[in-house]
C-alpha cells in the first residue's frame, strides 16, 4: 500500500474491492445525506492557527482515555458488519488497534462474535451495546463482554428507530436483505473479497445467532434484530445498564447540553458528541458544531470524546481544539479495511498519526495535552465555536447534578 496517501485513497480502493451494498451500507448517511456532509463541511470550515520557530522536535501523541494510557488521541469506533468489508473484519481490526496501542470498539451488531475476538487477539477492548427490546439479552451481551474482560461499555442511545438510508435500500440492505441478481454479479467480480468472507469465522451477526431458535440463517436473524430496536429505551434504562455494569460505561449518540448533563447525573465516565455518523436524524447539527458547547457544559465533570466526520489528522486536531478528550474514528478505518484487511487498518492510523504530528509541528505544539482553543485561528474556544456552530445561543450552563441525584432527575424526566 506504499502508493495510498491518505484516507481518501484508501476509499477509492475499497470501493473497487467491496460489493457496493456492503461498500455503501458503511459510506452513506441517512435520507438526504445532509447531516453526513455537514459533519464534513463544518470540520473542514475551521481554520487552523500556523505558528513558527518553535522547537518541535520531540512531539508527543499519547494522552489517556478515562484513565486508560493510549499511544494516539483516537479509538476505534463501533461500525457493524465489519466483518462483510473484509472476513474477520474485527478480529483484524481489533489485531490493528491493539498493535497501534489505541482501543478497538465492538459493535452489537459485528460479524465476529465477542468471543471470536477475545480468542484471537487475547487483549481487552471495548464493547459497544445496543439496549434492544429482549432486556434480558442485552443483560446477557454485559455479562459476555464482562466474561470477555472487555474494559469499557459504549452505550449508544441514538437509535430508537432506524433512520432510512437511501442507498441501502436501492441495494437491497433491507429487513430481510433482498437477493439481487445485480448484486450477485458484482460479487462474483470480486473473488479476493468473497474469499476472505467464506474463509471468516462467522457469516452472520455473531453476537445474536444462536439466541433465538430457528433463526439461524441472515434473513432471519436481520428480522428480529429489526424489530428489536425499542423506541421506548429511556434514561431509566441508563440508570438500570450503570447499575449493572461495574466497569467504565461512555454514552455514544449525545448532541444535546441537555441529554449531555443528564448522562453526566447518571454517572457516566464519558460521553460521545456524535449524530451517528449522519445515519439517524438528517438535518441536525453536525457533531463538531455542538462539540465545544457541550465540552463547555460538562466538560469538567466528565471525559467528552468526539465523532462525526474525521478523515485527517488535522480533524483530529480540531476536535481536541475544541474540547474533545479524544475521537472515535468510524468510516475512515472501515475504508482501511476494504481496502486491504488488517494491513489496511493499519495503514489508515498511520496516516492519521503522521498528519496529526505534522500538524502539531506546524501549529506550535509539542504534545497533546498543550492543544486547546490558541491552535485554531482567532486564539480562543469561544471565537472558533461562534465561528463554527451555526445553532441557537444556549443559555449559560448549570452546574451537573451529582451522582446521588440520579434517581431524582430521572423521575422528572429533567
Amino acid at each position: 500500500m506504499k502508493n495510498i496517501t491518505c484516507i481518501d485513497d484508501l476509499r477509492t480502493l475499497a470501493r473497487r474491492r467491496v460489493p457496493r451494498a456492503f461498500f455503501d451500507y458503511a459510506d452513506s448517511g441517512s435520507y438526504g445525506e445532509y447531516t453526513l456532509r455537514a459533519n464534513r463541511a463544518d470540520l473542514e470550515a475551521i481554520k487552523l492557527r500556523q505558528r513558527v520557530l518553535v522547537d518541535v522536535s520531540e512531539r508527543s501523541l499519547g494522552t489517556t482515555i478515562l484513565g486508560q494510557k493510549i499511544a494516539l488521541p483516537f479509538a476505534l469506533a463501533p461500525i457493524g458488519l465489519c466483518g462483510m468489508q473484509h472476513g474477520d473484519g474485527e478480529i483484524l481490526a481489533a489485531e490493528a488497534a491493539h498493535e497501534a496501542g489505541i482501543p478497538f470498539t465492538l459493535s452489537t451488531m459485528s460479524i465476529c462474535s465477542i468471543e471470536h475476538v477475545a480468542e484471537a487477539t487475547g487483549r481487552p477492548f471495548w464493547f459497544q451495546l445496543y439496549v434492544i427490546r429482549d432486556r434480558g439479552f442485552s443483560k446477557q451481551l454485559m455479562d459476555r463482554a464482562l466474561a470477555a474482560k472487555c474494559t469499557t461499555l459504549v452505550l449508544t442511545v441514538d437509535l430508537q428507530v432506524l433512520g432510512q438510508r437511501h442507498r441501502d435500500v436501492k441495494n437491497g440492505m433491507t429487513v430481510p436483505p433482498e437477493f439481487r441478481i445485480k448484486n450477485v454479479i458484482d460479487i462474483a467480480t470480486k473473488p479476493a473479497w468473497a474469499w476472505s468472507v467464506l474463509k471468516g469465522k462467522s457469516k452472520t451477526f455473531g453476537n445474536i445467532s444462536g439466541h433465538v431458535p430457528g433463526m439461524e440463517n441472515v434473513n432471519s436473524l436481520a428480522k428480529w434484530t429489526q424489530d428489536q430496536f425499542d423506541p421506548a429505551l429511556n434514561w431509566k434504562d441508563v440508570e438500570w445498564i450503570r447499575d449493572y455494569w461495574p466497569g467504565k460505561m461512555i454514552i455514544k449518540g449525545i448532541l444535546d447540553i441537555d441529554d449531555a448533563r443528564m448522562a453526566v447525573t447518571l454517572g457516566a465516565d464519558g460521553i460521545v458528541v456524535s449524530n451517528h455518523g449522519g445515519r439517524q436524524l438528517d438535518g441536525t447539527s453536525s457533531s463538531i458544531a455542538m462539540l465545544p458547547r457541550i465540552a463547555q457544559a460538562v466538560g469538567a465533570n466528565t471525559e467528552v470524546l468526539f465523532d462525526g466526520g474525521i478523515r485527517t489528522g488535522a480533524d483530529i486536531m480540531r476536535a481536541l481544539a475544541l474540547g474533545a478528550r479524544a475521537c472515535l474514528v468510524g468510516r475512515s478505518y472501515v475504508y482501511g479495511l476494504g481496502a486491504g484487511g488488517k494491513a489496511g487498518v493499519a495503514k489508515a492510523i498511520d496516516i492519521l498519526r503522521n498528519e496529526l504530528s505534522v500538524t502539531m509541528a506546524l501549529t506550535g505544539v509539542g504534545n497533546i495535552a498543550a492543544i486547546d482553543g490558541r491552535v485554531l485561528e482567532g486564539g480562543e474556544v469561544k471565537a472558533q465555536a461562534a465561528k463554527v456552530a451555526k445553532v441557537a445561543k444556549v443559555t449559560k450552563p448549570k452546574a451537573a447534578a451529582k451522582p446521588k441525584a440520579r434517581a431524582q432527575a430521572v423521575k422528572s424526566g429533567a
